[in-house]
């Protein structure tokens, strides 16, 4: 699960961090890659793929803790911000009603330490 030798430069999750990255940024036209202003179902305009973390050494889904105005709490959905060398910094979300709120808690994490991750369905989020 955890043999990161086994792709590529060794790095799988973080080439798909990357990836993901580059699908939330908006399309102006000179974005490599870039050929729509969304992310998947072509019905939905989204900028965000949230995502799951899971703990590389006991499988455990990664909780973290966020204040947001007066509410506190911890959160396992998280919007990846940048990746830099094996090394990823994630917005953490709050899952609603409505879809998900975008807090301004970050946290960095060395990809060595994710096992894997699971990635939600692509959604619109206008506090971001």
């Amino acid at each position: 699960m955890c043999d990161k030798n086994k792709c590529g430069n060794g790095n799988c999750l973080a080439n798909i961090l990357e990836k993901i990255i580059l699908l939330q940024q908006p399309c102006d036209g000179t974005t490599n890659g870039c050929d729509k202003p969304f992310l998947g179902n072509v019905s939905l305009i989204a900028n965000t793929r949230p995502i799951n973390l899971y703990s590389c050494c006991t499988g455990e889904i990664w909780q973290m803790p966020y204040t947001y105005n007066t509410q506190s709490g911890v959160s396992s959905f998280f919007r990846v911000e940048s990746v830099n060398d094996n090394c990823a910094t994630f917005r953490i979300l709050i899952q609603n009603d409505g879809g998900y709120t975008a807090t301004d808690n970050f946290f960095i994490i060395n990809l060595n330490c994710v096992g894997s991750m699971k990635c939600l369905g692509d959604t619109l989020i206008t506090n971001i």
